[in-house]
């Protein structure tokens, strides 16, 4: 089967695919194949996914002497998803397909978690969950916006240490009232796919955590909103109906992300490689180190570059097109 000869719509390629259980991915053509590879994963999935994006593919995988076969499509909330098994995972692969420009997301994993078994999600909050940093925010109530924003944007960069630049930012809030972490938290807004990624995983039987250097009046609200099992986070100190200008408590930098996760994986009872951290910022990557799948979503250059997967064109509705496609691994092509 010539890639040119499969139809422009993903869930048409059923009728076309029906004459084998199997089908190799080489240049320009799919072959029939006696059984699918599963040394490895690629992902696929995208409004506008299409054989084109397979034909690409197909040349990358030859350049680097890899087989894959493709598995029947699916759908995540209304996204075409593919799955191919490779031969093996390839390191250099995942740094081409990095490195080119795709209208699509995609990513090449040495496994998968899964929904039809029990999971761990944790995520950030600030530029994940919700699509605001609450700290510019505040400042920006407070007057002091510019001065807290250049330090956020150095910070989520990496160019400096999480717990200083948390300090220094919040030293910059005393003396404001109270009250306007309850005027940010009233329009806060929440990152699509939110909301059904949430919903879908613990249909699915998965908890859901935040994990986040941001604060626990923000975390607390999405936490009471969507169920979540469990938040951690920095808490303002306050005295009277004024901030203080400092954090209560231990801060949570990426060190505690990466502890938190791993504690509520043993506390639930959750298998590392059923583990997922979702974050865009540089004090996510430890977390995302630790999980048995890290996703970058919307993430800064540095973090893209380190994450095993990201989403560069999906919102949160994105999580659920990764962890539903090993779903299509059950189905053959001419038997579902």
């Amino acid at each position: 089967m010539l890639l040119s000869q499969l139809p422009p719509s993903v869930p048409d390629w059923s009728a076309a695919l029906c004459g084998a259980p199997c089908w190799q991915l080489v240049p320009e053509a799919l072959l029939p194949a006696a059984k699918p590879h599963d040394g490895a994963w690629l992902v696929l999935f995208g409004k506008g996914l299409g054989a084109h994006h397979l034909g690409r593919l197909a040349t990358l995988l030859a350049s680097q002497g890899m087989e894959a076969s493709l598995y029947p499509a699916a759908e995540q909330a209304g996204i075409p998803v593919l799955l191919l098994g490779t031969s093996r995972f390839s390191p250099e692969l995942v740094q081409q397909l990095k490195e080119q420009v795709w209208d699509i997301d995609l990513c090449h994993l040495p496994a998968l978690p899964t929904l039809s078994e029990p999971g761990l999600l944790v995520m950030d909050m600030d530029s994940t969950a919700i699509q605001i940093e609450c700290i510019d925010e505040i400042a920006c109530l407070a007057g002091v916006g510019e001065q807290v924003a250049a330090v956020t944007a150095a910070a989520m960069q990496g160019k400096l240490e999480f717990a200083d630049s948390l300090r220094s930012r919040v030293a910059l809030l005393e003396g404001a009232p109270v009250a306007i972490l309850d005027e940010v938290a009233a329009k806060m807004p929440w990152m699509p796919g939110l909301q059904l990624m949430v919903d879908t995983l613990k249909q699915s039987g998965w908890k859901v955590a935040i994990a986040s250097g941001g604060f626990t009046r923000f975390a607390g609200e999405l936490q009471r909103a969507l169920g979540l099992d469990a938040i951690f986070a920095n808490e303002l100190a306050t005295e009277g109906a004024l901030l203080t200008g400092q954090v209560s408590g231990r801060i949570v930098d990426a060190a505690v992300k990466a502890e938190v996760l791993q504690q509520l994986a043993a506390q639930f009872g959750i298998l590392v490689t059923q583990t997922v951290a979702v974050g865009d910022g540089a004090n996510d990557l430890k977390m995302m180190a630790v999980a048995g799948l890290g996703i970058a979503i919307h993430a800064k250059p540095l973090v893209r570059a380190q994450a095993a997967a990201t989403l560069n064109h999906h919102d949160l509705e994105g999580v659920l097109c990764l962890l539903g496609a090993l779903a299509c691994r059950e189905r053959r092509w001419n038997n579902h």
